[in-house]
């Protein structure tokens, strides 16, 4: 297996792309790209293959350069105003087996970008559906979404992120125990890094340690819309 280790060259690449975010300099330094960026990448994710069946069997590690885990370099800009044609960061998803299409499932994820680097655990931006089923889940269960959010390992190092409504959610009392977390948009836990330890030998097991640490809110989330965890 190649060495899943990242080097600096990915956010030398990635601050040079910044810099230069047009098609003539990307295609003479797709060879930096490949070798410096996306070749590491696929090595990490199919190295984290074993680490993270041992979390949960139903999430997966997928090393295809087409189509897996890896995040296309490629921007989106049909309905953007930034018609730059390239992202500068690089970013992987563990997604769960059952996500196919418009199906809504909790993932992890490591976002690499010069001054931002972090792992992530949840779900982003559920549709309605989902959400409603979560905020269910909080009213129904509030014992264990307190346990899964009060372990002090992932209160140390993990903070509940994304937006929230200003006001309580159609159908929920405005003094429940629980409406700060009620409100929530998003259902995401992140953990920040640095390209120091991005870059070090043993930071595939500092990522599988945060997802450990984050499993208990992950279960709840996959619990709360009837997925395997």
């Amino acid at each position: 297996m190649p060495d899943a280790h990242l080097g600096p060259e990915l956010f030398d690449f990635l601050r040079d792309l910044r810099a230069n975010n047009n098609r003539e300099w990307f295609q003479a330094n797709r060879e930096r790209y490949e070798r410096d960026v996306k070749e590491p990448l696929l090595a990490f994710i199919a190295a984290f293959a074993a680490p993270l069946a041992q979390i949960s069997p139903h999430i997966r590690a997928d090393p295809r350069p087409t189509g897996g885990s890896l995040f296309r370099i490629y921007r989106d800009v049909r309905f953007s105003k930034d018609k730059s044609p390239y992202k500068t960061h690089a970013a992987a998803q563990f997604r769960h087996k059952r996500c196919r299409g418009d199906v809504q499932t909790p993932g992890f994820y490591l976002h690499l970008e010069p001054e931002q680097v972090f792992a992530g655990a949840g779900i982003w931006r559920p549709d309605s559906a989902s959400l409603q089923r979560i905020r269910q889940a909080l009213v129904e269960h509030p014992e264990r979404w307190t346990r899964a959010i009060s372990h002090p390992e992932f209160r140390k190092s993990c903070q509940l992120s994304g937006d929230t409504l200003k006001r309580p959610p159609r159908g929920f009392a405005k003094d429940h125990p629980l409406i700060e977390d009620l409100k929530r948009k998003d259902f995401v836990a992140a953990e920040p890094f640095d390209e120091a330890t991005a870059t070090r030998p043993d930071f595939l097991d500092r990522f599988a340690a945060f997802c450990r640490k984050s499993a208990p809110f992950m279960e709840f989330l996959a619990g709360a819309l009837d997925l395997e965890w």
